[in-house]
């Protein structure tokens, strides 16, 4: 891959990792400086419904963020849109997709076929 898609992709990788890690910290900032008093049970088991979710969306953005920087590694490494199993690139319309993704679109559908086989 050209140098300059690879900057290209270093910079929304890292765009998208500090836009998660500001929601991140607006979550905690909530948390801290709410001070909910709910006299009713109700209420409080809604707040806390709604703040166990949040933390699960945390969460799941705390792993695509590790994915996000093992992207950039890759890039570092040169290596970024390189398929790991058949060694041929990724198409550049996967990697806007989803630039963390480490399969060419025929390997990631050949290993989602065996999932598929080995659930039924």
């Amino acid at each position: 891959m050209k140098p300059k898609k690879l900057e290209f992709f270093r910079q929304l990788l890292t765009q998208k990792i500090n836009e998660l890690l500001d929601e991140a910290e607006k979550t905690v900032s909530d948390m801290i400086n709410g001070k909910e008093n709910f006299p009713d049970p109700t209420d409080r088991a809604s707040l806390e419904s709604d703040r166990n979710f949040e933390l699960r969306i945390r969460d799941r953005e705390r792993k695509l963020i590790v994915k996000m920087q093992e992207a950039i590694k890759r890039i570092d490494d040169g290596i970024f849109g390189i398929c790991e199993v058949c060694g041929g690139p990724i198409s550049e319309k996967r990697l806007l997709a989803r630039p963390v993704t480490t399969l060419c679109i025929d390997c990631k559908t050949k290993q989602e076929q065996a999932e598929k086989q080995k659930g039924e």
